[in-house]
Protein backbone atom coordinates (compact mmCIF):
# COMPACT_ATOMS: atom_id res chain seq x y z
CA UNK A 1 0.00 0.00 0.00
CA UNK A 2 0.98 3.25 -0.62
CA UNK A 3 0.94 6.12 1.86
CA UNK A 4 2.21 9.80 2.42
CA UNK A 5 5.69 8.55 3.07
CA UNK A 6 5.89 6.44 -0.02
CA UNK A 7 6.58 2.62 1.01
CA UNK A 8 6.60 3.87 4.73
CA UNK A 9 3.67 4.04 7.31
CA UNK A 10 5.11 5.66 10.22
CA UNK A 11 4.26 3.25 13.16
CA UNK A 12 5.06 3.38 17.10
CA UNK A 13 5.42 0.18 19.35
CA UNK A 14 5.22 0.40 23.00
CA UNK A 15 6.77 -2.24 24.78
CA UNK A 16 6.80 -3.13 28.63
CA UNK A 17 9.87 -5.76 28.41
CA UNK A 18 9.76 -8.14 31.47
CA UNK A 19 12.70 -10.33 30.27
CA UNK A 20 16.09 -9.06 29.17
CA UNK A 21 15.60 -11.75 25.90
CA UNK A 22 13.06 -9.47 24.90
CA UNK A 23 15.65 -6.94 23.53
CA UNK A 24 16.51 -8.25 20.62
CA UNK A 25 12.54 -8.14 19.19
CA UNK A 26 12.61 -3.98 19.95
CA UNK A 27 15.87 -3.98 18.06
CA UNK A 28 14.06 -5.88 15.09
CA UNK A 29 11.67 -3.39 15.44
CA UNK A 30 13.57 -0.41 15.00
CA UNK A 31 14.84 -2.39 11.85
CA UNK A 32 12.41 -2.27 10.36
CA UNK A 33 11.30 1.66 10.30
CA UNK A 34 9.69 1.81 13.79
CA UNK A 35 9.29 4.34 16.28
CA UNK A 36 10.11 2.32 19.41
CA UNK A 37 8.68 3.31 23.05
CA UNK A 38 10.19 0.90 25.58
CA UNK A 39 8.65 0.96 29.46
CA UNK A 40 11.38 -1.19 31.61
CA UNK A 41 9.74 -0.48 34.80
CA UNK A 42 7.87 -4.62 35.03
CA UNK A 43 11.85 -5.56 35.17
CA UNK A 44 14.29 -5.88 37.83
CA UNK A 45 16.53 -2.30 38.22
CA UNK A 46 20.11 -4.14 36.56
CA UNK A 47 18.30 -6.33 34.00
CA UNK A 48 16.42 -2.92 32.68
CA UNK A 49 19.40 -1.19 32.29
CA UNK A 50 20.94 -4.06 30.85
CA UNK A 51 18.13 -4.22 28.03
CA UNK A 52 17.89 -0.54 27.34
CA UNK A 53 21.65 -0.40 26.94
CA UNK A 54 21.74 -3.52 24.37
CA UNK A 55 18.93 -1.51 22.74
CA UNK A 56 20.79 1.51 22.37
CA UNK A 57 23.86 -0.12 21.02
CA UNK A 58 21.40 -1.98 18.33
CA UNK A 59 19.76 1.41 17.33
CA UNK A 60 23.04 3.46 17.46
CA UNK A 61 24.93 0.57 14.90
CA UNK A 62 21.95 1.54 12.60
CA UNK A 63 22.20 4.60 12.68
CA UNK A 64 19.26 5.50 14.63
CA UNK A 65 19.11 7.91 17.92
CA UNK A 66 17.53 7.03 21.26
CA UNK A 67 16.10 9.82 24.30
CA UNK A 68 15.57 8.91 27.89
CA UNK A 69 12.08 10.02 28.85
CA UNK A 70 12.07 9.34 32.63
CA UNK A 71 14.48 6.75 34.37
CA UNK A 72 12.66 3.75 33.10
CA UNK A 73 11.12 5.26 29.75
CA UNK A 74 12.99 5.51 26.60
CA UNK A 75 11.98 6.21 23.00
CA UNK A 76 14.49 4.73 20.39
CA UNK A 77 13.96 5.76 16.46
CA UNK A 78 15.35 4.20 13.14
CA UNK A 79 17.63 6.47 11.38
CA UNK A 80 14.43 8.09 8.91
CA UNK A 81 12.99 9.78 12.18
CA UNK A 82 13.71 12.68 13.66
CA UNK A 83 13.92 13.27 16.94
CA UNK A 84 14.22 16.33 19.45
CA UNK A 85 13.27 17.17 22.68
CA UNK A 86 11.54 20.67 24.06
CA UNK A 87 13.92 23.12 24.69
CA UNK A 88 14.48 23.23 28.59
CA UNK A 89 12.42 27.00 28.90
CA UNK A 90 10.22 27.72 27.02
CA UNK A 91 10.66 30.63 24.14
CA UNK A 92 10.15 34.04 25.56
Amino acid sequence: MQGPFGDWLPEVVVFHPTRFDQAQWIVHHVRERKTVLVHAGAMERGEAQRLIDFVAGGVSAMDGRSECIDALTFVFVPQIVSLSRDPVEPPA
